[in-house]
């Protein structure tokens, strides 16, 4: 691995939203990362801000990969942003599945190696019933751990009153359906004020959800000071956070129950084990939201790394079958299961990709200082 130096990153799209980057060595693997979109084309990165990462790795040792991690997040004048996070991200999956190529290794061995034997799962959108009950206790059938809704109504015309009476029915109908066995959870999608949120999360409390999520807007996680002790059902907050330094005071105070953060847009693998590192220390598992199918592999190497709880998001019921993607994730029996296969274990098809841009020239970012032993620090 040490003589391998990165050479260039081109960025695929199958779609608009989806980019599939690779980062290629002179001597070696190529690796694979994955920009996903989460709701619409225009979440997903920018190509300014794959081409700002991307160049300030080509010329360097892609085996050094916190090293790497550090110079993407702080080679610029301003600490990045989430859009940045998520490219950068990206680009860390792809230095994972090299170095695990290179070592004949899948990824999750060398976070340590294997805690559980598979990964469970719950579905969001499980499809093919006409009643929520019905689909309920046909997810839990499937093997699903947990079957997921979200708050009802949306629109122009959105009433979160009569979101709260709705979803209730709603919410008692989904714990008939998964039986006294069975689990649900629940997505407010940070669509209810205060005083709605609090309501439903009472109401529901005899229904006994695996946890609700996104109670109120993200942008001031603060607020869960004042509202973690009004609700007493399990809370899961992240999907839409980058870093370890958006939700590390959550974590800390125990203001949350479930840690949402998912790949690539907490910062990759890298920034991922830190979070979790975070979420071990102080008892709060991992539900991290759905994502592309490469990042989905890179999840399963990072949760299968964890020793804590962990239920991984699935939209549907089974898996995301796309063309150019020959090999993917190991997904049966509503169960996310390790492969030996080495890297991320996925293999890709590019014949039927459109290139984005190629990254093949270094770019200089800010005049970082190092420390008297080689480290980064900050300008």
């Amino acid at each position: 691995m040490r003589h391998c130096v990165g050479k260039s990153c081109p960025a695929l799209s199958s779609q608009p939203g989806l980019i599939l980057l690779t980062a290629q060595v002179v001597r070696g693997s190529v690796g694979l990362g994955f920009v996903t979109l989460v709701v619409h084309p225009l979440a997903a990165p920018s190509e300014d801000t794959i081409r700002q990462c991307a160049g300030l790795l080509i010329g360097e040792n892609p085996a050094r990969i916190e090293h790497l991690w550090q110079l993407m997040y702080r080679g610029h004048f301003y600490p990045p942003g989430r859009e940045k996070i998520h490219a950068l991200g990206a680009l860390d999956l792809a230095l994972w599945d090299i170095k695990g190529k290179a070592l004949g290794v899948p990824v999750y061995q060398l976070l340590g190696g294997p805690v559980r034997k598979h990964v469970e799962c719950y579905s969001t959108g499980f499809p093919g019933y006409k009643s929520r009950g019905e689909a309920a206790r046909a997810c839990m059938d499937a093997g699903f751990r947990a079957y997921r809704i979200s708050t009802l109504g949306s629109g122009p015309s959105f009433n979160p009153r009569q979101s709260v009476r709705d979803t209730y029915k709603l919410c008692r109908e989904v714990r008939k359906g998964v039986g006294v066995d069975g689990d649900w959870a629940i997505d407010y999608h940070t669509r209810l004020d205060m005083p709605d949120a609090v309501r439903l999360s009472s109401l529901i409390e005899d229904l006994d959800p695996y946890f609700v999520e996104d109670l109120v807007r993200s942008e001031n996680p603060g607020v869960y000071r004042q509202l973690r002790p009004r609700v007493k059902v399990p809370i899961a907050v992240g999907e839409q956070f980058g870093d370890r330094w958006d939700i590390n005071e959550m974590i800390e105070e125990r203001l949350i129950d479930y840690s949402r953060v998912s790949l690539p847009n907490a910062g990759g693998i890298t920034e991922f084990m830190k979070i979790a590192a975070l979420c071990e220390t102080h008892y709060v598992g991992l539900v991290p939201h759905f994502t592309g199918p490469i990042a989905t592999a890179a999840l399963v190497h990072a949760c299968n790394a964890f020793p804590g709880p962990v239920l991984m998001e699935m939209l549907g019921g089974r898996n995301q079958k796309l063309p150019h993607l020959q090999v993917s994730y190991d997904f049966r029996e509503g169960k996310l299961w390790p492969s030996e296969r080495p890297g991320l274990g996925v293999e890709v098809d590019t014949a039927n990709l459109k290139l984005v841009t190629e990254v093949a020239e270094k770019v200089e970012g800010a005049p970082l200082n190092r420390r008297p032993d080689g480290s980064i620090t900050n300008w």
